[in-house]
C-alpha cells in the first residue's frame, strides 16, 4: 500500500471481506459462533486497513469483483483460490494483479491468460524481485568479465518453519514449498538462462508430519550448457542467496529475492582468497511491480508479453512436478 500510494495512475478504492458462503462453503452458518468470530476478525482487520489507507469495505468478494467502482483487483489469497477469483474478476472486466503463483496448475494459468487476452485485460503475477535494480547490477558485473566465464550459478531460498495454520502447509489451499519458495528460485533461474531454459533434474522432499512438500532442489540448463542449481525450503535456516561461480572469481549476494524498499543490498566479489564487498542499488520493487501492472493495463504489447511470462513460469513449475514424480 505505501508503494500504491505513490502511483499516480492508480487509486485505492477498497478492500473485500469474504462472506460466510465464500469462506465456509456448504458448511456456512451465520449462527455458528466459531464462524462468526472468524468473519468478525476479518472485518476488524479490514477496518484497520481502511483506517490507515482510506477507502471502503466491500462485504463479499463477489461484491467487490462486480463493483463498477473497481477497474482492477489485487488478489493476495492462498494459491488454490487464485484461479476462481481471478477468473471471475476477468469475466467481470477487471484487470488482475495476482500474488505469485498465478495459479497452481499450468492449465489454469493458460485459461486465465487466454481470457485476459480475449478481453484485453491486464494480468500480472506479482514476483516483485524481478524488477529490482540489483539484478541488473549483478548481471552487469558478470557481463563485464570481471569474474571470468561463468561455470555455475546457485540460487538458494528458504526460511524457518512458520505457524502450522499458515496456508503454506495446507494442501487444500495450494500449500507446498515448490510453488512458494521454489517459485522464486525457478523464476530467477529462468531470467539467467533465457528462453531456452529447461529443467533437467528436480526433487521434492516431504516429511512424515506434513501433507505438502517442505523442501526441494533442481538443475536447470540452457542450450549453451549454462547451469543453475536451485534449492529451496520452508523449514530451513534462512537463506536468500545467489552465487555466480566464474573462472576468475565468484559473486555471492544475499537478499537477492526479498530486498525491501530502501534496503541497500551488497555483493561479495571473491577472487582467490580476497573478498571485496560492494553496495548494489537500492530500489522499490513493490512500486515497480505495480507500475508494470499499470503498463500492462495501458499498453497492448506489454500486456501480451506478460501473458507469455506468466505461462513460461507455470510451464516450468509443471515440468518440475513431472520430473520430481508428482502428478
Amino acid at each position: 500500500m505505501p508503494a500504491l500510494k505513490q502511483i499516480e495512475d492508480a487509486e485505492f478504492i477498497g478492500i473485500g471481506v469474504c462472506s460466510y458462503k465464500e469462506r465456509f462453503g456448504d458448511s456456512a452458518d451465520e449462527l455458528n459462533s466459531k464462524q462468526c468470530e472468524i468473519i468478525k476478525a476479518e472485518y476488524v482487520k479490514a477496518q484497520n486497513f481502511i483506517d490507515n489507507y482510506g477507502g471502503k469495505v466491500f462485504n463479499s468478494y463477489e461484491t467487490i469483483v462486480a463493483s463498477n467502482e473497481i477497474d482492477a483487483l489485487y488478489i493476495p489469497l492462498p494459491p488454490a483460490l487464485h484461479y476462481k477469483w481471478a477468473k471471475l474478476a476477468l469475466e467481470n472486466g477487471k484487470h488482475v494483479l495476482v500474488e505469485k503463483p498465478s495459479t497452481i496448475t499450468f492449465s489454469d494459468a493458460k485459461v486465465l491468460a487466454e481470457l485476459a487476452e480475449k478481453k484485453n485485460l491486464g494480468f500480472h503475477e506479482n514476483y516483485m524481485f524481478i524488477f529490482h535494480k540489483q539484478l541488473d547490477a549483478i548481471e552487469g558485473i558478470i557481463k563485464s568479465g570481471e569474474i571470468g566465464d561463468i561455470r555455475l550459478y546457485r540460487i538458494s531460498f528458504g526460511f524457518p518453519r512458520r505457524a502450522m495454520n499458515d496456508f503454506r502447509y495446507n494442501k487444500a489451499l495450494g500449500g507446498g514449498a515448490l510453488i512458494d519458495a521454489g517459485g522464486y528460485t525457478i523464476k530467477y533461474a529462468a531470467r539467467l538462462l533465457g528462453e531456452s531454459v529447461k529443467i533437467k533434474y528436480a526433487q521434492m522432499n516431504y516429511t512424515d508430519t506434513d501433507e505438502v512438500d517442505i523442501y526441494g532442489s533442481a538443475v536447470l540448463v540452457n542450450k549453451n550448457g549454462t547451469t543453475v542449481q536451485v534449492a529451496y525450503g520452508m523449514d530451513n535456516n534462512y537463506k536468500c542467496e545467489l552465487e555466480a561461480w566464474g573462472s576468475k572469481g565468484c559473486i555471492i549476494t544475499g537478499r537477492v529475492l526479498t530486498a525491501p524498499a530502501g534496503f541497500v543490498p551488497t555483493v561479495i566479489i571473491r577472487k582467490g582468497n580476497e573478498d571485496e564487498v560492494r553496495n548494489l542499488p537500492s530500489d522499490d520493487a513493490f512500486k515497480k511491480s505495480i507500475e508494470h501492472f499499470v503498463k500492462c493495463v495501458n499498453d497492448e504489447k506489454t500486456r501480451k508479453e506478460n501473458y507469455k511470462t506468466i505461462l513460461k513460469q507455470a510451464k516450468l513449475i509443471e515440468q518440475f512436478r513431472k520430473l520430481a514424480g508428482q502428478k
